[in-house]
This record gives C-alpha cells, sequence and structure tokens, in this order.
C-alpha cells in the first residue's frame, strides 16, 4: 500500500504515474480539500477535480485544470446576467460541480460522492478527500486581509503579500475513512508527498491531528517530491510563498519547510548541486529527472 498526497497540477500528474505502476488495490491518493469552497451555491473542490480528471484521462493540458474540449456557454450567459464570473466553470466542469452538489444536499458525504464520481469516470484507483469536515485555507495578508484561497489564488491572482497562513476548522476535522485505513493497512510501505505547494496543498492534509500524529511516529518512510526545480516553480504560486515565508526559493527551502516530517526529498537533477545541503538539514536526497511533460515522465 503506497498513500500519495496530493493537490493541484503537479500533485495530479504523479498521482497518475503511481496509477499506471500500481494495482488499484495498493494505492490511495488523498487530496487536499482545503481550497474547497461554495460559489454560485455550488460545492467546489478544485483539488479533487484536478486528480479526477487526470486520472480519467479527461483534463485539460493546455489549462492545466478542467476538463479538456470544454465550452463556456454558461459562464458568457452568466456574464450577459451581470453575474459572477471571476472564478471560470466550464460546462463540463459545471455538471461535476452540480451533481456534488446535490449529492452533498442529500446527506452523503464528499469521500461517498467523490467515490461515485470516480466510478462514473471509469477510475479504478482510490481518490479521496482528504476529510469529510470543512478545512478552509485562508490567506492572511501583510495589510491585514483574511482571504479564502481561491480569492486570493483566482480574484487576486496571487498578488497579496502573504503574512501567514491559516486552515479554519482542521482543529476539529478527521481523515477521510479512506485516507485513515490506508495509513493502517498493515501492508503501508510508504506515503508519497507529491510536488504540490506544500503551504496550501499539502499542509492542511499533514494538519489533520490524526494524520500529523502517525507522521511524528510513522512506521513507514514519507517521501517528497520537490515542486521547486531551479529556483522556480513548475507551475502556481509556491516560489511566492516560499520567498514571503522566509525560505529560499529552492529545493534547500522544501527540505526546510517540510523539515523533520520527511525522510527522503525526490529533487530534479538540475538541482543535484545542493544534495549536500539538504542533506545537512536531515532527509536523504534522491536524485531525478522530475519535469513531466509527458505520461512516461509521471
Amino acid at each position: 500500500m503506497i498513500v500519495a498526497l496530493a493537490g493541484g497540477v503537479g500533485g495530479a500528474k504523479l498521482a497518475h504515474g503511481l496509477a499506471r505502476v500500481l494495482p488499484p488495490d495498493a494505492l490511495v491518493i488523498a487530496v487536499n480539500t482545503g481550497d474547497d469552497f461554495a460559489h454560485l451555491g455550488l460545492h467546489i473542490s478544485p483539488d479533487l477535480d484536478s486528480v479526477m480528471y487526470k486520472l480519467a484521462g479527461i483534463n485539460d493540458t493546455g489549462r492545466g485544470w478542467g476538463v479538456a474540449d470544454e465550452s463556456w456557454a454558461f459562464m458568457a450567459a452568466l456574464q450577459r446576467l451581470g453575474g459572477e464570473t471571476w472564478f471560470n466553470l466550464g460546462d463540463q466542469d459545471l455538471a461535476t460541480h452540480v451533481e456534488r452538489t446535490r449529492r452533498l444536499g442529500q446527506g452523503e458525504t464528499l469521500s461517498a460522492v467523490t467515490a461515485a464520481l470516480c466510478r462514473q469516470l471509469g477510475i479504478e484507483h482510490t481518490i479521496a478527500p482528504m476529510s469529510d469536515d470543512p478545512v478552509r485555507t485562508i490567506v492572511e495578508t501583510v495589510c491585514g486581509e483574511r482571504l479564502p484561497f481561491q480569492d486570493y489564488f483566482v480574484r487576486f491572482g496571487c498578488a497579496p503579500e502573504i503574512a501567514a497562513i491559516t486552515l479554519d476548522g482542521v482543529a476539529s476535522a478527521a481523515p477521510s475513512p479512506a485516507l485513515w485505513d490506508a495509513l493502517c493497512h498493515p501492508g503501508l510501505a510508504a506515503v508519497v508527498i507529491c510536488p504540490s505547494n506544500p503551504f496550501v496543498s499539502i499542509a492542511p492534509i499533514l494538519a489533520l491531528a490524526p494524520v500529523a500524529e502517525f507522521m511524528a511516529d510513522r512506521p513507514v518512510p514519507v517521501i517528497a517530491v520537490s515542486p521547486i526545480i531551479g529556483g522556480a516553480a513548475v507551475k502556481g504560486p509556491a516560489a511566492k510563498m516560499l520567498a514571503e515565508m522566509g525560505l529560499p526559493v529552492s529545493a534547500t527551502g522544501i527540505a526546510a519547510h517540510y523539515g523533520g516530517a520527511i525522510d527522503a526529498l525526490v529533487i530534479d537533477a538540475a538541482d543535484a548541486g545542493l544534495a549536500p545541503d539538504i542533506e545537512a538539514v536531515g532527509p536523504r536526497v534522491l536524485v531525478a529527472e522530475t519535469l513531466m511533460r509527458s505520461a512516461a515522465d509521471e
């Protein structure tokens, strides 16, 4: 059993690669739900959808999010009516949110809804939300604002300077049944932290109290893959966040952020020279070609 912790495009790519080499009963992909939010009356789960669409083979590889061959009639009609259009919802993507919201409204858990959607999309591997309880990532800016993550990320384009990131609801949230069962599985061999944003895609999962306790006393290796290559993020605001958190914008900064929570860090061949400094911090370093441009790379 391998447990992968994922969120965003980089996480979805490595999750897809793991799914290609591991059978369905040997992999659980636990996905961040800290950036879930309610929009236009719908429950939106961006990271869950990124991983789900990727494993279903219907993701838009150009945009990096959403469904391939998307149309935008709904957004155009909403704009004509003066509705909120700052968060784009494609017509096919919209169907996912409508069905998720309908099922949640009937009392199903997010885990049950996710499993049902995966079945309909032909996904055999387990994709699970990190929790069925609401956890919401809040970006606190140096100006004193508290921005829900999607406002920070999409509405304001990651422009505000970050003072801190808080996780509303995490203290009382429990891991989802699939995540917890996988961590307690007698055949558990490793936990893999995908190359996702460590602050907003991985931190919410690790902040769940039972997960934090497991990680402190972990019986298996925890291996992270750096989302920073050559001093830059492959995608997203991870580099900006590292700098604003006072950490080096490099694989060294990723190692410093995770600290004793990981046993090894996979870094790109371009950063091989950083290996001695990283190993001085603690984790063993594995060097590989980590930029995933194709399914073979994944």
